[in-house]
């Protein structure tokens, strides 16, 4: 025998519901089945170059249509909603991962950010919010005269 047992080998499930216990707490996400039974947020990137800060949010499955971008003093909010197509199955349905519902995400800005200015566009999936900067924010080179 290669392999010796202290005790019996650990249950596949119990090992699932452990990983989703140490989650859960690591999260602070409450009581409850596990990690994958919460309700879904959607992934973000958060970039920034000289002129802007760019929020890139993953909304696969998401019609633009769905989705509201709210400006509230420096919080922006990004919330929307996944739809379930009803459809007609013949065939059994043996495991389902998808997510839909409510989802909402929000950003508290900086006061460097132009308000007035943020765009949203959707593409591929990915809802892109560009915040440009204020010009007073944006670096700037002094020139040096002389005397």
């Amino acid at each position: 025998m290669l392999v010796r047992w202290a005790a019996r080998p650990a249950q596949p499930m119990n090992s699932w519901r452990e990983i989703n216990r140490v989650i859960d707490e690591t999260f602070g996400l409450g009581q409850g089945d596990g990690w994958f039974d919460r309700a879904w947020a959607p992934a973000v990137d958060v970039t920034e170059d000289q002129k802007a800060y760019l929020i890139a949010l993953e909304l696969p499955g998401v019609k633009p249509d769905d989705v509201k971008i709210h400006l509230d003093g420096n919080r922006l909010i990004v919330s929307g909603e996944k739809k379930q197509e009803a459809e007609e199955r013949t065939d059994r349905l043996h495991r389902f991962e998808r997510r839909f519902g409510t989802f909402s995400r929000t950003f508290t800005l900086p006061e460097t950010v132009n308000t007035e200015a943020i765009e949203a566009r959707a593409q591929n999936g990915v809802l892109t919010l560009t915040l440009p900067k204020s010009e007073k924010a944006q670096p700037r080179t002094i020139p040096v005269s002389a005397s």
